[in-house]
C-alpha cells in the first residue's frame, strides 16, 4: 500500500444518506484543525453534502473541493468525491431503497480506492442492513463486506474507547444461533486476531485479555449449559500453556458490575449483546468500532444511522469525530510497528525505554 507520509489521506463513507451519517461529518470536518492532522476525502456528492450543510449549524464554515481524482487532492481543505452525479431524493429519517443503495456506493468506491493504495484508511459512516442487503451486497454489515473485500481470512469487530476494548466472537446473528456458531476453533482464531491487533495497532508487547463465559455465571461449572466448560475453558487453557495472557471464561454480569475489565488489555465476548450493551453504557458516546484483522485501517463510530433525529441538527459527532482521530492514531502505531519489526536494533532499544519507563513508575 502507498503511504502518505506527510498527512495521511482519510478516505470518508457518507453512510445512509438519510441517516445522521452526513451531519455528524460536516459537523466533525467543519473544525479545520483537521486539516492540519490529515486530509479528509468524504466519497459522496456534491449535491448531498450541500443539501445537510445547509441545516447543520455548525460554529465554522464548512467549505469544500470537488474532485473526481484523488492524485489532485487539495491538503488544505475537506475534499468531496463524487460518486455519482444524479440527483438523489433525501428525506432524513426515512428508510428508503434509494438511500440505501447510495451507502452502499459510497462504502464500495472507498474501500476500492483504499484497497489500491489510494488512501491510508477510512472512517465509515453507519449504513442501516435493511436497505443495504441485496443480491449485490449481501453482507450484514460492514465488516464481512471489508474481510472478502481485502481477503482476509478472518477479522474480529471490536469496540473501544480510554479504558475498555470489547472483541466479538460472533456479531449479527440471531441469539438462537450463537451457541451452534461458538467452536474452541473459533474462539483461538478470534483471540489470535485480538492479540495480533493489540500489538500492532496498540503498542501492547504483552496483551492481557479475559474471556467472557457464554452462559449466565459462566455455565456454573456445567450447570447452566456445558458450552463454557466444553468450548471456551479449553481454548483458553491451550493458549495459556502456550506463554499467552489469556484468562477467564468469566460471568459476564459480574465482570463489569465489578469493572473488572480495568485489569485487561482487551475482553473477548460471545455474541453482540453481551459486549455491546456494556460497552456503550460505559462509552458515553465516544466509542469507536474497529476491524481488527484487516491489512488496512477501518474505524466507525459506535452508534446507528439514528432515524429517529436525522436531519433535526441534533446528532453529536463525538463519537464518529473519535473514529477520525483513532484511525489516524492507529495509522500511526501499525507504521511505527512495521519500522520497528524491520528494525530490530531500533525495537530492541524501544523495548528498553518502555522497561526502563516501567521501573522507575514502579519506584
Amino acid at each position: 500500500m502507498q503511504s502518505h507520509t506527510e498527512k495521511p489521506i482519510i478516505g470518508i463513507t457518507t453512510g445512509d444518506l438519510n441517516g445522521i451519517g452526513p451531519e455528524v461529518i460536516i459537523k466533525t470536518l467543519a473544525d479545520n484543525r483537521i486539516l492540519d492532522l490529515c486530509t479528509p476525502v468524504v466519497f459522496a456528492s456534491n449535491k448531498v453534502i450541500n443539501f445537510y450543510r445547509k441545516s447543520a449549524n455548525t460554529e465554522h464554515p464548512f467549505n469544500f473541493t470537488s474532485t473526481k481524482d484523488l492524485t489532485k487532492l487539495n491538503p488544505k481543505q475537506v475534499n468531496i468525491f463524487n460518486c455519482w452525479e444524479e440527483e438523489v431524493p433525501l428525506q432524513p429519517g426515512v428508510l428508503t431503497e434509494l438511500s440505501g443503495k447510495y451507502a452502499v456506493r459510497s462504502l464500495q468506491v472507498a474501500a476500492q480506492c483504499l484497497k489500491d493504495g489510494e488512501l491510508d484508511a477510512i472512517v465509515t459512516a453507519p449504513i442501516h442492513k435493511n436497505n443495504t442487503q441485496s443480491a449485490d451486497f449481501p453482507y450484514t454489515g460492514h465488516t464481512p463486506f471489508l474481510k472478502e473485500k481485502f481477503g482476509a481470512k478472518d477479522v474480529v469487530m471490536m469496540l473501544y474507547t480510554d479504558n475498555l476494548r470489547v472483541a466479538l466472537v460472533t456479531e449479527h446473528i440471531p441469539v438462537a444461533k450463537v451457541a451452534d456458531t461458538i467452536t474452541k476453533e473459533l474462539i483461538l482464531t478470534k483471540l489470535g486476531i485480538l492479540k495480533e491487533s493489540l500489538i500492532k495497532d496498540f503498542g501492547i508487547d504483552k496483551p492481557k485479555i479475559a474471556v467472557l463465559g457464554l452462559n449466565p455465571h459462566a455455565g456454573d461449572g456445567g450447570q447452566i449449559g456445558n458450552e463454557d466448560e466444553a468450548i471456551i475453558k479449553p481454548a483458553i487453557e491451550t493458549l495459556q500453556q502456550q506463554g499467552h495472557l489469556v484468562y477467564g471464561p468469566y460471568s459476564a454480569d459480574a465482570f463489569f458490575a465489578r469493572s473488572s475489565f480495568l485489569q485487561f488489555d482487551a475482553v473477548l465476548a460471545m455474541y453482540h449483546d453481551q459486549g455491546l450493551i456494556p460497552f456503550k453504557a460505559i462509552a458515553h458516546g465516544e466509542g469507536v468500532n474497529y476491524t481488527a484483522g484487516l491489512p488496512a485501517i477501518r474505524t466507525s463510530p459506535d452508534h446507528g444511522t439514528a432515524f429517529d433525529i436525522a436531519g433535526q441538527n441534533i446528532a453529536d459527532p463525538s463519537s464518529f469525530r473519535e473514529a477520525l482521530f483513532q484511525a489516524i492514531d492507529l495509522l500511526r502505531q501499525r507504521r511505527e510497528y512495521a519500522a520497528n519489526t524491520a528494525n530490530p536494533i531500533r525495537r530492541g532499544r524501544i523495548e528498553k525505554e518502555k522497561a526502563n519507563s516501567t521501573s522507575e513508575k514502579m519506584e
